[in-house]
């Protein structure tokens, strides 16, 4: 993965326009620095044409720097830790991600969306946003259009959720640690599932953020066997079309997804040990911010009016996906009597 020199000036661009992304997501966590870089990568689209020499550094961005975050993504799971906490959420989040993924594909043929978007779509809004759909954008070879649409989808219902989910909950009744797990099942990303949890403790004077995070980070593990089997799928797909012997479970296995889940067993090991876990916290951050250097590279490959013109159909779609997350963790959570 060395970067060869002919790919530096793209990389080094993206890395630019992360820097001002970053910022403003600390800013705007509501928003996310990701959306931020995906924004300024358009923007400068709009007026950047020609671009031979960033063109082999902002491919390698969008497709490879992605798969490196994904992998350091994983020093931030302690998978003890995670199941021993996130237990009793458990099947309100295998509940949750069955239902926007059975949206997802039921939905896909009626509106008419690429399967690919559909299925970006469906993952992030059910396991963790843009992490997911970084992870599976990969997987399902995604081009970088789709992936920017999954991304605005899954934002534009971060905001909903962290604006609307505190009132929802007040109105609702919902206990401390009942909210805890509505936010940490029902809102897609990290930052915004933060956000959420914040403004409900800012009202209640409570504690609820830790029991959301352990919750999203929960969910964040669905990443592994979502991942491996649209990989499964999609492989044995392309080789029904040459022979049916020919099917490989190790060239399917997407590499990146084993290296995260060895990460995330290094982590659980070096913690259970007793042994300093400082630096974790900053492989973890340095993969956030992978990240966004990713999405600044699909911003500056993704046509801002197409986007505006195509995005109806998944906007619809996120929609429906948004609301029958929350209907669902709503309803587990009663039937289980956590409510």
């Amino acid at each position: 993965m060395s970067i060869h020199l002919r790919k530096l000036p793209g990389f080094l661009l993206c890395l630019l326009l992360a820097f001002p992304a970053w910022y403003l997501g600390h800013l705007f966590p509501i928003i996310g620095a990701p959306v931020f870089a995906i924004l300024l990568g358009m923007l400068l689209a709009l007026v950047y044409h020609k671009r031979d020499s960033t063109k082999e550094g902002i491919a390698f961005t969008s497709k490879y720097i992605l798969q490196l975050a994904v992998v350091l993504l994983g020093f931030g799971l302690n998978l003890a830790q995670v199941m021993t906490v996130g237990m009793q959420s458990l099947p309100i989040i295998i509940a949750t991600i069955s239902t926007s993924l059975l949206v997802a594909y039921g939905l896909q043929k009626w509106l008419q969306i690429d399967v690919n978007i559909a299925t970006l779509v469906g993952v992030g809004s059910s396991i963790c946003g843009g992490s997911a759909i970084a992870a599976t954008a990969p997987v399902v070879k995604a081009k970088d259009d789709e992936i920017a649409k999954a991304i605005s989808v899954v934002f534009l219902f971060n905001i909903l959720a962290a604006l609307l989910f505190p009132m929802l909950g007040q109105l609702l009744g919902l206990s401390n640690e009942g909210f805890a797990i509505f936010a940490g099942t029902a809102v897609n990303d990290t930052s915004s599932v933060t956000a959420t949890a914040t403004a409900w403790d800012a009202i209640h004077q409570s504690n609820t953020l830790d029991g959301a995070t352990i919750v999203k980070l929960t969910r964040t593990l669905a990443i592994i066997p979502i991942t491996l089997g649209l990989s499964l799928y999609r492989a044995k797909k392309e080789q029904e079309s040459i022979s049916k012997d020919s099917f490989s479970f190790r060239k399917s296995f997407p590499s990146f997804i084993f290296f995260f889940l060895v990460a995330s067993l290094i982590t659980t090991l070096i913690t259970s040990m007793g042994m300093p876990t400082f630096f974790f916290r900053y492989l973890k951050d340095l993969s956030k911010f992978f990240i966004v250097m990713a999405m600044a590279a699909i911003g500056l490959n993704t046509h801002f009016g197409k986007l505006i013109k195509t995005g109806g159909h998944a906007i619809l779609l996120g929609a429906i996906c948004w609301v029958a997350i929350t209907a669902v963790s709503l309803v587990m959570q009663q039937w289980l009597g956590i409510w």
